[in-house]
C-alpha cells in the first residue's frame, strides 16, 4: 500500500499539465561504466536519466538514477552495491512565475543501507529567487510525509519538513556548476542529499560530468555508516 501511494504520488506531480500546451522539453542522460579484470574483477555501472519540463501553468522535473558494483576476487564474485533512486516535483505556477507550490515525491532502495526503501511524499511553496544568464538560483520548502521500513522490518512512518536548493553557475561557455542539497526532517530521521557537480561540454549533445553524491542518515543501525559519499565521472547526453 505504501509503495503504491509513492508511485500515484510521482505521477500526481504531472496531472495537472495535461490541459496545458507543452513548451520545451529537455532530457538528459548520464552514463559511467568501469571494468577491471585480473586479481580482482570488478564491474561498476552508474546511469541517470532527468528531464525538465516548462508548461504555461506549471514547470516539472523528473529523474531516476542508480547504481551497480560487483566485485570478483579469488573466483569468489559478489555484488558490493546496488541502489537506485527516482523523484518528481512539478511547480504550479502563480500570477508572479517565480513564485510556485509544489508537489514532490521521491522513492529510494538501497541494498546495502539501514532501509529496505525510503520515500517521502511532500506539498509546500517553491521560489526561484533569481534567473539570469550566468546564474540561477531556487528553494522549495513544506510539510509531507515519509515512508520506511528498516531492513529488520520494521516501519518508520511520520511527518517531516522538506527543504531544498538548487543553485546553478554557468562558469564559462562550456562548463557549469550545479549544486543541489535537500534535507527531510523527521522524528525517526534526518535524511539529506547533496549533489555537487561540474560539467563541460564536448560538443552540442555531449559532455563530461564530475560529481560528488552524499546520502546521509541521522539514523542507521550500528556497524552502518550515516554517510554514503559516491564520486564518479561520466558521460551526459543531452537528447532534446
Amino acid at each position: 500500500m505504501q509503495k503504491t501511494l509513492v508511485v500515484l504520488g510521482l505521477l500526481a506531480s504531472g496531472i495537472a499539465t495535461a490541459a496545458d500546451e507543452v513548451k520545451p522539453l529537455s532530457m538528459d542522460g548520464e552514463f559511467g561504466f568501469i571494468s577491471t579484470t585480473g586479481n580482482t574483477e570488478t564491474t561498476s555501472f552508474k546511469g541517470k536519466l532527468a528531464a525538465h519540463q516548462e508548461l504555461d501553468m506549471w514547470s516539472n522535473d523528473f529523474s531516476i538514477e542508480g547504481l551497480y558494483k560487483k566485485d570478483d576476487v579469488a573466483g569468489v564474485s559478489q555484488t558490493t552495491a546496488q541502489k537506485y533512486f527516482m523523484s518528481a516535483q512539478g511547480n504550479y505556477k502563480l500570477d508572479n512565475p517565480d513564485h510556485r507550490l509544489f508537489g514532490f515525491a521521491s522513492y529510494a532502495d538501497d541494498k546495502f543501507s539501514s532501509y529496505d526503501y525510503q520515500a517521502t511524499l511532500a506539498v509546500g511553496w517553491q521560489q526561484k529567487l533569481w534567473d539570469d544568464p550566468s546564474s540561477r538560483f531556487s528553494y522549495s520548502i513544506g510539510p509531507g510525509y515519509s515512508f520506511a521500513k528498516t531492513n529488520d522490518g520494521v516501519s518508520e512512518n511520520g511527518v517531516i519538513v522538506r527543504g531544498a536548493i538548487d543553485y546553478q553557475w554557468k562558469v564559462s561557455d562550456t562548463a557549469t556548476f550545479k549544486q543541489i542539497l535537500s534535507s527531510e526532517v523527521g522524528s525517526n530521521n534526518t535524511k539529506s542529499k547533496s549533489e555537487t557537480s561540474l560539467s563541460a561540454k564536448i560538443n552540442e549533445a555531449l559532455s563530461l560530468k564530475v560529481s560528488l553524491l552524499m546520502d546521509h542518515n541521522s539514523d542507521v543501525v550500528e556497524g552502518k555508516d550515516n554517510l554514503d559519499t559516491q564520486t564518479a565521472v561520466t558521460v551526459v547526453y543531452t537528447f532534446f
